[in-house]
């Protein structure tokens, strides 16, 4: 018998019925081992060696698959076929020979792109080595990350506190957000008019012409600069007689784009499912790993982390004949479709994402699925069917049109298509996704309208002019799917980290969504441009990027990872020291200046935007505390006008109408007054006055000015009962907690993917995700929390410091002591000296220490004493000892 190892549950249950009873198939849950969360994982110093750390769940699932290994034949590492899955299996490897448990026995790696029977066989026919170069790779990367991560967020907590960290690759992506805001706020709208004539044809059909030129003069978008000039050209149009000139059809073909790939999936599901990119992962992850599809386990579609466009031979054959069958033979193209990738720094080793058979419709696929499934999975069949089918054929027409008044003149076009032949659009029309929201085109949308019938030198009739202002638009913010198709387009980062990397940036606060459009947080472009100001090569997009590239070369085997390390550390730790000499007024001054449209708004009154509002000749400038930054006078403490930053309140208002109470509404079950205040943690509704008052916080991206009495309610009525649950009868609550959105059901608890969810989230899909996490592991032994920073050695109780994070708020540890931090004390500002303070507060008050004085004899005289106490009545020795066993119980 042999063992397999691979990632998931889901997927060993899948696989194990594929290979039989000749084979074990055991889940290491992902990654097996990590870099400790603390300084020295990684050490420059002796050729960046790094020390792996295993955490308890993890070592309980390896001590069984080392003793499944002990007892088998041989080990078959099949883990997912990317870089993070060639690590897994090479870590996994690296453990069962420390644990030497292997001996002799053959070592096979597999890979298979689809969880289907015919590609795990195949690839269990096919095995190989573990590709050295992959992990080299992973390494690099895996190295590069820690090293940036742990060296620059220090510097931040230093030079910038309230600034949570800094990464290699999360830090350019703010940055993109940031710029498109910096470009937004110095953008100035320009006026512009636009003049459109509605005319009829002589067969009494209407359509609309737009003015082209105007007495030779050729006229664009932005040429018609004000209402005057807009007014003189509609005046002569009023008068004019109209004549079609002439009327071109050219026919024009559209071709299909190509299947998806991880980055194209998350934009198209985000503007057509309206999908998260970490969610589109989740679901993605569930067809891939294989779904009861009436009474067979398969995985419906082929590996979902990829960035390469083309699809395998014998695919693209079962799409053509899909083709055939479905559509139509007229739909089927004489040859097949090869796709190449445009993306910077693109791998076509994988294949895009497709239905793992074609022959599985959407529509015969819906009933084992849950919604969520069936959208995406319809989406992906869609486009990669559509990928090999015949081009659109389409006629557009453009008609140009003369209006004469007098000797005046103008010129106008009209422009239309109709489309011939569907080709791939009848994929779409097929199959069509309704739920498209309203103003997102589709894949089968066209771009133009439909012309009527007009024939070359044919008089027109007018029936209006009309002439409208516009007013130029600053760039759009990103959205997630818009950032990531950038970030692609850039070569920054890889298709796996999309997703982790925007979550990240929201989970530090750095970014927040609103109505979908990702706006940065203050605490975002502070970070932004203190790196930008000390550390700009490192948020360089083209340096981002390059590296991006030597770590594709590492890969492929042309370049040695540590002699990469070894470039990037030798500039990357000089410029570290050189920020030890910054002093905080050349931080601040950087920043005031790069900031100013956020740090100083415009003041109502037209005023100088950094004189002090409150004394009038102070300058107000950025200040650092230990909660953040903040706005503040020069003459402090003489003036103590603060403001928070970004804020737009006019100079009166600052700072008294953040607490004054809005009312919106009344409950129509109690009738107590509903009011949106702002407390010391941030904006929250409440619900009655005094004590016994219900109030919630405002979650994560939900903005006080868009809050009204219903969204106040829905949030003080949480937990709200979502159900029954049909196997138990307990009620599931859905709720938000300190670590987000979630779901409660028999003291077990699970995470929802947003705050959206809470208040929309069914039953059936209530029921899925408690049992996925149930699946996945739920709550058990907790292990310690991955320590947030090293801060040096206790002075007396001996072993490192550090900064963590618990189930009950952050705490500092040092041995077997935790204290917790006091109230609204940020993790990231804690010193050294103050964490000494804390901890022997907590040692002194519970009377604990990791040193304890070595355990001495008694001496013969209080011994014999200690024997005459025994002999005492046990009543009164048990008193004595009471309080002792209490205490200890409540220090631990």
């Amino acid at each position: 018998m042999d063992v397999v190892i691979v990632e998931s549950p889901a997927k060993a249950k899948t696989i194990n019925k594929y290979l039989g009873n000749n084979f074990k198939v055991i889940a290491s849950f992902g990654h097996v081992r990590d870099l400790p969360a603390k300084d020295g994982s990684v050490r420059p110093d002796e050729d960046f060696q790094m020390e792996w750390e295993v955490d308890k769940p993890a070592q309980k699932r390896l001590n069984e698959i080392a003793q499944a290994v002990k007892a088998a034949d041989g080990l078959i590492l099949a883990t997912d076929p990317d870089r993070e899955g060639e690590a897994i299996s090479w870590h996994v490897l690296e453990i069962l020979k420390q644990k030497r448990v292997l001996g002799q026995k053959p070592v096979r790696r597999v890979v298979f792109n689809a969880i289907t029977k015919k590609a795990v066989l195949d690839a269990m026919a096919n095995p190989r080595e573990i590709d050295v170069p992959l992990v080299d790779a992973y390494l690099a990367r895996r190295a590069l990350d820690y090293l940036v991560g742990f060296t620059l967020s220090p510097v931040l907590w230093r030079k910038l506190p309230g600034a949570r960290s800094a990464g290699r690759v999360q830090s350019v992506a703010l940055r993109l957000v940031c710029d498109r805001e910096s470009e937004i706020e110095r953008f100035v709208s320009e006026e512009y008019w636009q003049i459109g004539a509605q005319l009829q044809t002589p067969r009494i059909e209407d359509f609309v012409a737009r003015i082209t030129g105007f007495e030779g003069e050729k006229l664009t978008r932005m040429s018609i600069g004000n209402a005057d000039r807009a007014n003189q050209i509609r005046a002569m149009l009023e008068g004019a007689s109209f004549r079609a000139e002439s009327v071109e059809a050219k026919p024009t073909k559209r071709n299909p784009g190509p299947p998806f790939t991880t980055s194209t999936l998350q934009q198209a599901a985000s503007a057509k499912l309206g999908f998260s990119a970490s969610r589109t992962m989740q679901v993605a992850q569930r067809l891939y790993e294989g779904l009861d599809i009436g009474g067979e386990t398969v995985g419906l579609i082929t590996y979902m982390r990829t960035d390469g466009v083309q699809i395998a031979p014998e695919a693209i054959a079962d799409a053509r004949s899909a083709i055939a069958a479905t559509f139509g033979e007229k739909y089927l193209p004489e040859k097949p479709r090869y796709y190449s990738s445009k993306a910077k720094n693109a791998q076509e080793a994988h294949e895009a994402i497709r239905p793992t058979g074609f022959d599985r419709l959407p529509r015969d696929m819906e009933r084992f699925l849950d919604k969520d499934q069936a959208r995406l999975y319809d989406l992906i069949w869609k486009r990669a069917i559509a990928s090999q089918m015949a081009s659109a054929e389409i006629e557009r027409t453009t008609v140009e049109i003369l209006a004469q008044n007098g000797a005046r003149h103008a010129s106008l076009r009209a422009t239309g298509s109709v489309i011939r032949f569907d080709g791939f659009i009848g994929a779409y029309v097929e199959h069509r996704d309704d739920s498209a929201p309203a103003g997102q085109s589709s894949d089968d949308d066209d771009d133009s309208a439909r012309l009527p019938e007009i024939r070359a030198g044919e008089d027109l009739k007018r029936l209006a002019i009309n002439a409208s202002q516009h007013f130029t638009e600053p760039p759009p913010r990103y959205s997630e799917a818009s950032l990531i198709k950038k970030m692609e387009e850039l070569g920054i980062g890889r298709p796996s980290t999309y997703a982790a990397t925007l979550q990240t940036l929201q989970d530090r606060e750095y970014i927040v969504q609103d109505k979908r459009k990702l706006l940065p947080d203050s605490k975002g472009r502070l970070v932004t441009a203190f790196l930008h100001n000390f550390f700009d090569k490192y948020v360089e997009y083209d340096f981002t990027a390059d590296l991006e590239g030597q770590l594709d070369r590492i890969s492929a085997g042309e370049l040695s990872w540590k002699e990469v390390l070894r470039d990037f550390w030798k500039d990357f730790s000089s410029q570290v020291d050189q920020t030890k000499e910054l002093r905080v007024t050349d931080v601040l001054d950087a920043l005031n200046e790069e900031l100013a449209p956020l740090v100083f708004p415009a003041r109502e009154d037209g005023g100088e935007p950094r004189t002090c509002p409150r004394c009038n000749s102070g300058a107000l400038s950025l200040k650092l505390g230990k909660f953040g930054a903040f706005v503040g006078c020069s003459n402090y403490p003489e003036c103590g006008y603060t403001r928070q930053l970004g804020s737009n309140l006019s100079a009166e208002a600052a700072g008294e109408a953040v607490n004054e109470p809005s009312e919106l509404g009344t409950d129509p079950q109690t009738g107590e007054a509903i009011t949106l205040r702002s407390g010391r943690f941030g904006p929250y509704v409440q619900r009655g006055e005094g004590k016994e008052a219900k109030r919630s916080s405002l979650p994560k991206g939900w903005l006080p000015s868009e809050m009204d009495l219903e969204k106040a309610l829905q949030l003080l009525n949480l937990p709200r009962e979502v159900g029954l649950h049909p196997e138990s009868g307990k009620p599931i609550l859905a709720g938000l907690g300190r670590y987000g959105p979630f779901l409660q059901h028999d003291g077990a608890y699970a995470n929802l993917e947003s705050v959206d969810e809470v208040f929309t989230v069914g039953l059936n899909r209530a029921v899925t995700v408690i049992a996925e996490k149930k699946e996945r592991g739920g709550r058990g032994a907790r292990s310690a929390p991955a320590a947030l920073a090293t801060l040096g050695e206790h002075p007396t109780f001996g072993g490192s410091i550090t900064v963590r994070d618990g189930r009950f708020g952050p705490y500092v540890n040092v041995g077997k002591i935790n204290a917790t931090l006091p109230k609204g004390k940020d993790p990231a500002s804690v010193t050294l000296e103050e964490a000494i303070q804390i901890l022997n507060e907590r040692a002194e008050k519970t009377g604990t220490g990791t040193k304890k004085p070595a355990t001495r004899k008694a001496p013969a005289k209080k011994a014999a004493a200690s024997r005459t106490a025994k002999a005492k009545p046990a009543a009164k020795a048990t008193k004595a000892k009471a309080p002792a066993k209490a205490t200890k119980k409540k220090a631990e």
